[in-house]
């Protein structure tokens, strides 16, 4: 097969590095509206498999004479392309999968392409990174071995091994994408109602192998494309694992309304938005470095098997990859949207149209298949005696 991927950045870096080192694959090409860029990572990788182009993802003219050339399209990009990249595969008929966004209602955009990508025989797959995308997988996973689902509880974390203060918190992400995921609210289903939290409450403890005690708080956008899935479940919750008092130290900057992309005040004549200037005074202190990180992840999916209460959950903790300097969350984030992508490469998944990871992507392969790259996720199994 032939994958495009677009965008030379982290995640584009090691989703092409992934394609390259499979089999399956036999041409990459990596894009980016500055072709420079994209040669410096092919240089790295140095594969024969890799080729750079330079291609700007806002002109789709442009964007359809490039992917046409191949078989899938893995969109590394920031979120804003995500409704532009789905289209145009769409218009010449290629497959493609992103790394998700629900600011803005970008995937909802992107889902409603669905008609669009049956018609021309296309599979689309968004939100595939960790939360949303690996969390998603397997939900699905744990929800197909049930015989009633009724509850679904998510939590992810990437945090620093070796918290430091003030935060003890060391962004793998937009710092930008962590402010909105803090400030808006969160919507989960609870009694088997939509309803909606304020995101930093409601503030548990929780404990992984090697880690603890942890926190875990609300976020918003985790539970992205499960809401409509599983529209009739008793309890859909998505949770943010950091550090302890993380949550109450980020709680003051949102109800000081630092964190609002909406709100701005006048300095000596001149109107400021407080929420950039924090963001310039956080970037030395939340900057990781070369330091390491992990990401960790619980799924619990419970429910009812052979007339039994009973649960599956499904843990991972991922450390950076020191050799490679690649950070937990890339790995575990760019490994994910590749292996989809390839499963739909060699028709693994057949489907068509525009389809959450969730109802498409099988969770018995792609477990196999993180394993395959040193991502292990564990499964446990619960049931009442």
């Amino acid at each position: 097969m032939k994958v495009a991927v677009l965008g030379s950045g982290l995640m584009g870096k090691e989703a092409a590095r992934d394609l390259v080192q499979s089999a399956g694959v036999m041409k990459v090409g990596l894009a980016d509206i500055d072709r420079k860029r994209a040669e410096a990572v092919c240089r790295v990788i140095d594969s024969p498999k890799l080729q750079a182009y330079q291609v700007d993802a806002g002109n789709p003219d442009q964007l359809a004479l490039f992917i046409k050339e191949f078989d899938v399209v893995i969109n590394a990009l920031f979120y804003s392309f995500n409704e532009v990249v789905a289209r145009t595969a769409i218009e010449v008929g290629v497959s493609s999968v992103d790394l998700g966004g629900h600011i803005g209602h970008i995937t909802d955009r992107v889902l409603q392409l669905d008609q669009k990508a049956k018609a021309a025989q296309v599979t689309i797959i968004p939100d595939l990174g960790v939360a949303p995308g690996m969390i998603n997988i397997l939900s699905g996973y744990g929800a197909g071995k049930l015989d009633k689902l009724q509850s679904i509880k998510l939590f992810v974390g990437g945090i620093p091994v070796h918290p430091e203060p003030p935060l003890e918190y060391k962004h793998v992400f937009s710092m930008e994408g962590l402010f909105d995921h803090y400030t808006d609210p969160s919507t989960i289903i609870r009694n088997g109602k939509k309803q909606k939290v304020p995101s930093l409450s409601e503030v548990e403890r929780l404990y992984f192998d090697r880690f603890g005690p942890l926190e875990a708080f609300h976020t918003s956008g985790g539970t992205s494309t499960l809401l409509n899935t599983y529209s009739e479940i008793e309890t859909l919750e998505y949770k943010t694992i950091r550090y302890p008092g993380h949550a109450d130290k980020m709680k003051l900057l949102v109800d000081l309304k630092l964190t609002s992309n909406d709100y701005e005040i006048e300095v000596g004549g001149v109107m400021v938005k407080p929420r950039e200037v924090l963001l310039k005074a956080l970037d030395p202190i939340v900057d990781l470095g070369d330091k390491d990180d992990a990401v960790l992840l619980r799924v619990c999916v419970g429910g009812i098997k052979d007339g039994i209460n009973a649960a599956y959950q499904y843990e991972m903790v991922t450390y950076k990859d020191r050799l490679n300097q690649v950070t937990a969350m890339a790995r575990a984030t760019a490994n994910t949207i590749s292996v989809a992508a390839q499963m739909i490469g060699s028709r693994f998944i057949t489907k068509r149209g525009v389809l959450p990871p969730e109802q498409v992507v099988p969770g018995d392969l792609y477990i196999a298949e993180m394993a395959k790259r040193g991502v292990v996720i564990s499964e446990e199994f619960f049931q009442d005696k």
